[in-house]
């Protein structure tokens, strides 16, 4: 099995060096809180389009007083535990720029790791998700996109940069051009509607993962998309939304400007999750159920792409065992040795992780330090 085999972190928050070797098991990292255990977690999550697991700055990323910081792994096999390596770093003169190196040769950015590796994740600040606002479930339902559909961070970087020249232009001391705001409005409608298409597909994908799922273990959930073009896309063919879309834009344009904003696109759309076995919004489900449904819908996007065989998909999973039970935990172990994919799991107490035995290695975690239990 494809997995990190080695990580290496220079000059990050409270490691100011690592090299560790790994053989390829799921990872198991417990110590106290504040030693560092998702600070190795957000390192990884560096080598993703984005801002990692915690959404940080780079400045706040780099280990006080250094310049810099960088983070490498290796990707292999038993037989080639080295067979592609991957690497970021940050350095003056442009210190909040990542530079991506493959193999020692330099990348586009870390969107060019998507054909090397797929990466998803789950932290403590994500257990409010089904009740907070609508942007950080479009950024989990982005995330789990990406693991299913390598072309989402392209056209996501494109609407984005498209949306964003035309709010500068409608908001600038100048009239807009309208020819320029034409074109912008074509790029959104084109990037825009391939944006939805792919989560469309992502809903559909966790409707089939979780069919391969250990019955039982962690509720059900349907997945609903809110949005224009979502919404759309259920109904006509990808063609007519995308001129409706443009023409909204256009439509819309004196309106935007006096907002300051786009007001409508998938930059608006939202997530809406049920747990099937009470017919329930998840909104309205306990804190217990909520972290259920948030593990089952990683592990169901995990099984969608078992097929995806030649990207492997690593897992990082902060403090998820400790709202679980024994039965769930048990299960979950079962869950991730069935999918075949590697995880970085963390929590403060070693007995949470005792039904992982051999199938995981472990290591405990002090000062940016990493001593592997026997």
């Amino acid at each position: 099995m494809t997995a990190i085999r080695r990580l290496t972190l220079q000059n990050v928050r409270s490691y100011a060096a690592l090299d560790q070797r790994f053989d390829g098991r799921s990872v198991v990292l417990t110590g106290p809180n504040g030693s560092g255990k998702t600070n190795l977690l957000e390192a990884i999550s560096l080598l993703s389009p984005g801002r990692g697991l915690r959404s940080a700055r780079l400045s706040d990323v780099r280990r006080q007083g250094a310049d810099g910081f960088g983070v490498g792994v290796s990707l292999g096999t038993d037989a080639d535990p080295d067979e592609t390596r991957l690497s970021i770093r940050s350095a003056p003169p442009r210190p909040e720029r990542r530079e991506a190196r493959v193999d020692g040769q330099p990348a586009s950015g870390p969107g060019a790791f998507l054909d090397h590796v797929a990466m998803s994740w789950l932290t403590p600040a994500q257990d409010r998700l089904f009740v907070e606002g609508a942007s950080e479930r479009r950024r989990f339902l982005d995330r789990m996109t990406l693991t299913q559909d390598r072309a989402h961070a392209q056209a996501s970087a494109a609407y984005e940069h498209a949306m964003r020249q035309r709010n500068a232009a409608l908001t600038g001391p100048r009239s807009p051009d309208p020819r320029l705001l034409t074109v912008l409005e074509t790029q959104m409608a084109e990037s825009g509607v391939a944006v939805a298409a792919a989560r469309r597909a992502t809903a559909a994908a966790l409707a089939r993962g979780y069919e391969g799922l250990r019955e039982g273990a962690f509720p059900g959930a349907e997945v609903a998309l809110e949005g224009f073009l979502e919404e759309g896309l259920a109904i006509r063919a990808a063609s007519d939304v995308e001129a409706e879309f443009q023409e909204r834009l256009a439509n819309g344009r004196r309106r935007d400007a006096e907002a300051g904003r786009a007001l409508t696109g998938p930059h608006r759309s939202d997530l809406h999750v049920t747990h099937t076995d009470k017919a329930q919004p998840a909104r309205l489900c306990s804190t217990g159920e909520q972290k259920a449904l948030l593990i089952g819908l990683v592990l169901a996007g995990a099984a969608a792409r078992r097929d995806q065989a030649d990207v492997p998909l690593i897992l990082l999973l902060d403090e998820v065992a400790a709202h679980l039970d024994q039965h769930r935990r048990a299960a979950l172990s079962d869950i991730l040795e069935q999918l075949g994919c590697q995880a970085f799991l963390t929590g403060t107490d070693a007995e949470l992780f005792d039904a992982w035995g051999a199938r995981a290695q472990a290591f405990a975690v002090s000062e940016g330090t990493l001593t592997e239990r026997g």
